[in-house]
């Protein structure tokens, strides 16, 4: 038996463990005990990963619907017709007509080359992934207040922090690593004031638990930096010699009394109080946030907000502080870094900078568009409404990924040609006119960024499942064909072009690498060893840039017709679409099916018992699916998984999107449930 050092595919922590490989099989899953992150453990998901890769139900190669019906043909006949039919598309109605997603699951190497093909050889910037969906608000918050988009600090200071402030993210469940780290924390002392409109489970650790109203984030924030201000709490020196705006900050603020945020979000006065005393008098307070911040027409609001907190009391630029969000998939972190985003190139260089563009095309030899591209919402309403003619969608779903699925599904059958590249035939595949099977991260060399920023090997364990390929191999095979030559020979090669073209990269190798096991960018050149926490002596932008907001009310409130909230998640057991770990028999044993939470009162009202079915509409579509009676959700909010494709979620979500990062607003929408 060998033993193949690699990083565990599902959430963005960057768990390391060690794949037990017998032949040609993967036989078992060993955690690193020396690993930073995982330091000898794993979650249920990784432990089944074996599972995972025994082939159940893997695309084994490309297919092509003919009469509404898949049948097998060759990688050259599949690759042949792509191109074919796209360069047609081009031709008629030219290069901004084609769309490309790119994939969260993939690695940098990979998300790297699509960009390039998609700028380099059809010649638009029309390429995004599920980042838009999940933490694009974290990128533009971020970049407005720091001048940089992603998390400050990293995991293994969250044990030491003397305060964390936990908001919009569950990790025990979702980031189980994390939550284990927060556990630990709080038997050292910490204290941990979680705000959430749920009772996750660690609010029974926590000092304080302060229940919002979804959607009223902005208002319990900015009521926090008043309170911190009028009481004298703030960081003097920090703000004078590191920020700007102050004074429209706290002009802004003003209006934010305890009483008006407990009008807004329902929050006790005296426990707003307490939490903006705890987290400002603490020698070290860490913001830890997750999609339940994000995912809003307020998301990027909400983000500036907890910047400005914690530039407030100069919690940020050391250790055991910062603004952290925690990344959703293994490698969302690496897939915006690598520029697979409409308007940045790699290491957030915007593409409509001159100097910028002219950098890559002296290194790639070809011309790249000056103009921002769609963004994931965007080209689903353009397949829609016909501006959108082809799509590559490579390791994504929007069928179930998406808000309002009915409009997506509508949308994408508009198209002229649909290709998708997966590992499994998702939902989004069942509809596309070629398949092609990819390889799983066992089979493949390359890296992932996790949520700290950290760069990490991944390492070809065992053999390509049937015909599948590497999508780096896939795309350097299309691009070739549009003419951009990709003569990568391994991934390492694609890393070396990346390092030199991104300064936030442009120490990282694969000797490195080896060597080091992770760096954590920026690492600027081989000298660099990487940057634990981020913005010590300046930031970015040069100084910290405090960003007043208002509170605005959802797109979507409660009425007489549509009387609950409905808020949407995950849940421990499965992950995302449950593309891969509904596929696991250990992991679908445990959570089978979907359901609703459903306070007790609410139930009661509706003459609701636990494990009825029961309908849940709203102006979007409806479901039917199984009650959860529990205190766990608040009276008037429901809360449902978004894994089941058989009582999907997103069939209710709403699309409203932020002004600024284009997110919908998958956290809250109205709804009415209905005893069956």
């Amino acid at each position: 038996m060998k033993r193949v050092p690699t990083i565990c595919v599902y959430c963005g922590c960057g768990c390391g463990m060690f794949l037990n490989v017998e032949g040609d099989h993967v036989i078992g899953v060993t955690p690193q005990r020396s690993h930073y992150v995982t330091k000898g453990t794993l979650c249920a998901k990784g432990w089944t990963i074996p599972e995972l890769l025994r082939g159940h139900g893997r695309l084994a190669s490309p297919l092509i619907k003919k009469e509404d019906k898949f049948r097998k043909i060759s990688w050259e006949t599949a690759l042949d017709e792509i191109v074919s039919r796209f360069k047609k598309l081009i031709i008629k109605y030219g290069p901004e007509s084609i769309g490309i997603f790119s994939s969260a699951k993939a690695t940098n190497e990979e998300n790297y080359l699509m960009m390039k093909f998609a700028r380099g050889a059809i010649g638009t910037n029309n390429i995004d992934h599920c980042a838009r969906l999940c933490h694009s608000s974290t990128v533009t918050g971020l970049v407005k207040a720091f001048g940089s988009g992603a998390m400050t600090n990293s995991q293994n200071e969250i044990e030491d922090a003397k305060a964390i402030l936990l908001t919009g993210s569950n990790p025990t469940e979702q980031h189980p690593m994390v939550g284990a780290k927060i556990r630990r924390a709080v038997e050292k002392g910490t204290k941990l004031i979680v705000v959430d409109p749920r009772r996750i489970p660690l609010s029974r650790f926590a000092y304080l638990y302060l229940g919002q109203k979804p959607g009223t984030d902005v208002a319990w924030i900015n009521g926090m930096i008043k309170i911190i201000v009028d009481e004298g709490w703030v960081n003097e020196d920090f703000i004078k010699s590191r920020t700007e705006n102050y004074e429209g900050l706290v002009s802004a603020v003003k209006k934010y009394t305890p009483s008006e945020v407990k009008k807004i979000t329902g929050i006790p006065e005296r426990l707003l109080y307490q939490a903006a005393e705890a987290y400002a008098k603490s020698e070290t307070g860490m913001i830890v946030y997750g999609m339940g911040i994000t995912q809003h027409i307020t998301g990027t609001d909400n983000v500036t907000g907890l910047a400005n907190l914690a530039m407030v009391t100069g919690h940020i630029g050391k250790q055991f502080t910062g603004v952290n969000p925690l990344r959703g998939h293994n490698n969302v972190q690496g897939a915006c870094d690598m520029g697979a985003l409409p308007n940045f190139l790699t290491g957030y260089q915007k593409v409509n900078i001159k100097e910028v563009r002219e950098k890559f095309e002296k290194a790639w030899g070809v011309k790249i568009p000056d103009t921002p591209g769609m963004t994931i919402t965007e080209m689903i309403d353009g397949a829609g409404s016909g501006k959108i003619k082809g799509l590559i969608i490579m390791g994504e779903n929007p069928l179930l990924s998406d808000p309002h699925i009915n409009h997506v599904k509508e949308s994408l059958k508009k198209l002229e040609f649909l290709v998708v590249i997966e590992l499994f035939m998702t939902e989004t595949a069942e509809i596309a006119d070629v398949v092609l099977p990819s390889a799983s991260f066992a089979e493949k060399d390359g890296t992932f960024t996790n949520t700290d920023r950290a760069v990490q090997r991944i390492r070809q364990a065992v053999p390509e499942f049937g015909e599948s390929l590497p999508d780096w191999k896939i795309i350097s095979e299309l691009s070739k064909r549009f003419g951009l030559k990709m003569d990568y020979r391994c991934p390492e090669e694609v890393m070396d072009e990346i390092a030199s073209l991104t300064p936030i990269y442009g120490g990282i190798n694969y000797k490195r690498l080896e060597k080091e096991k992770y760096l954590q960018w920026p690492c600027a050149d081989k000298n660099s060893k990487g940057t634990s926490y981020l913005h010590e002596k300046e930031f970015p932008r040069g100084k910290g840039y405090f960003n007043p907001v208002e509170f605005t009310e959802p797109d979507e409130v409660p009425d007489k017709e549509f009387p609950m909230v409905l808020t949407t998640g995950r849940i421990y057991y499965h992950w995302h679409t449950g593309t891969m770990t509904r596929k696991v028999g250990t992991l679908e044993r445990e959570v089978s099916e979907g359901f609703v939470e459903i306070n007790p009162f609410d139930a009661g009202k509706r003459k609701i018992k636990n494990s009825e079915n029961v309908k849940i509409i709203s102006r979007r579509g409806e479901l039917v699916t199984k009650a959860l009676v529990t205190e766990r959700v608040p009276e008037g909010v429901v809360f449902i998984p978004f894994h089941f494709a058989e009582a999907a979620a997103n069939l209710l979500t709403n699309p409203a999107v932020d002004r600024e990062a284009k997110i919908p607003e998958f956290k809250v929408c109205s709804v009415k449930i209905e005893k069956m």
